[in-house]
């Protein structure tokens, strides 16, 4: 995609959006089917549909997807696409790339062995990897618009508030 086709698709959008603002905003929903046998879920999306269990390391048998490797696939896929598309917008050719995202996390905490060890991720590394014939101050141009326009990446970064309920299902 060439830089004007990028901005051809994007006017009619962005100029609803300045238009009508309430258009812009937009509800992502997922859903999990718990496994009553089992400590697994499914997850069926537009695009696939597949099993989410524990990590080996909390006594999983690893064939199945664990979440924290669903977490770091959407951060590269966010972070992957976003740079796409700012290297698209601004010019720069890249002949190859990818994303890595790698994080640190002790199992303790989510096992409930020390109350001092945090549950989940307790380190978090993005890292482009880039082939390309830009100059160095175009690749910090492209990082650091990589960086504030991924959604998730800025999402972890500032939080939202976090709101979590249960509901009792009334028996059918």
């Amino acid at each position: 995609m060439t830089p004007e086709e990028l901005r051809q698709r994007q006017a009619p959008i962005k100029e609803r959006y300045r238009a009508e603002p309430a258009a812009a905003r937009q509800t992502f929903r997922a859903e999990a089917l718990l496994y009553p046998d089992r400590p697994s879920c499914r997850i069926e999306t537009r695009f696939a549909a597949f099993d989410a269990g524990l990590h080996p390391a909390a006594g999983g048998g690893g064939g199945e997807a664990c979440s924290g490797d669903l977490m770091l696939e959407s951060i590269a896929a966010c972070a992957g696409v976003t740079l796409n598309v700012v290297a698209t917008a601004t010019g720069v050719v890249m002949r190859t790339a990818r994303v890595v995202v790698e994080a640190e996390s002790d199992f303790r905490g989510t096992l409930g062995l020390a109350r001092d060890v945090p549950v989940g991720l307790t380190a978090l590394r993005l890292r482009f990897e880039v082939d390309s014939d830009a100059s160095d101050e175009q690749l910090a141009t492209l990082l650091k618009l990589a960086e504030r326009y991924c959604v998730i990446v800025q999402t972890l970064k500032a939080p939202p508030p976090v709101e979590v309920a249960l509901r009792r299902l009334d028996p059918a």
